[in-house]
Formats: structure tokens, C-alpha cells, sequence
């Protein structure tokens, strides 16, 4: 399985981002999606996680401001950003695989990893 993040790029406070990852090859390995991020200097986290019945799960910093969603066919999943603050800024990595998000976490696969840089 591959996974290809795209979107991340450099936003101002308070705008908006829309990050997006594609999965190819043994997609039917994969119900389950999330996205962490990793802060220099510190470890990686939660940002949001959608499961394969569609259930969501999001860190309580990024409640009411990121929206986790997936295309209809599962394969790419979607992280829509806004409100986005300075300690938003990461690097954000796409994870895929199945069972629960601590699952996938352990033995799913990543993506490569895009930037996100919240500045003014």
C-alpha cells in the first residue's frame, strides 16, 4: 500500500487547509484512515481518525476546527482544516490499515508526510 499526502503548504491564523491522501495498491487491506502530526521536538500525534463504519475520533485540540471525511470508495481520506492556529504547524502524516486507530498505528502503513505551517 502507498499513501500520498498532498495540501499541506503555509496558511495565516485563523485560515484553512485541506489536506488530502491518496492509498493505491492493496487498498482492500485498508478500513480504517487517520491522520497524525509530528511538532519538531516532539512526538507524533492524533490529530483525527475515521474507522471503516465511520465512526471519528479527533484530539480534543482540534475538536470543532478539523474535519476528518473519506471519498465513497475508502481510498483517499480527507483532513479539512480551519481556525488553524500557530501550534497547528507540523508535519502531518496520513495512516491507513485496519482495525482500530491503535492497530493501524502499530501495523498500518504511512505516508511519506506534508507540512503544514501556520504563520503571519
Amino acid at each position: 500500500v502507498q499513501l500520498v499526502e498532498s495540501g499541506g503548504g503555509l496558511a495565516q491564523p485563523g485560515g484553512s487547509l485541506r489536506l488530502s491522501c491518496a492509498a493505491s495498491g492493496r487498498i482492500l487491506s485498508i478500513d480504517s484512515m487517520a491522520w497524525y502530526r509530528q511538532a519538531p521536538g516532539n512526538q507524533r500525534e492524533l490529530v483525527a481518525g475515521i474507522l471503516s463504519g465511520g465512526s471519528t475520533e479527533y484530539a480534543d485540540s482540534v475538536k470543532g476546527r478539523f474535519t476528518i471525511s473519506r471519498d465513497n470508495v475508502k481510498t483517499t481520506v480527507y483532513l479539512q482544516m480551519n481556525s488553524l492556529k500557530p501550534e497547528d504547524t507540523a508535519v502531518y502524516y496520513c495512516n491507513a490499515g485496519a482495525g482500530n486507530i491503535p492497530s493501524m498505528r502499530l501495523y498500518g502503513y504511512w505516508g511519506q508526510g506534508t507540512q503544514v505551517t501556520v504563520s503571519s
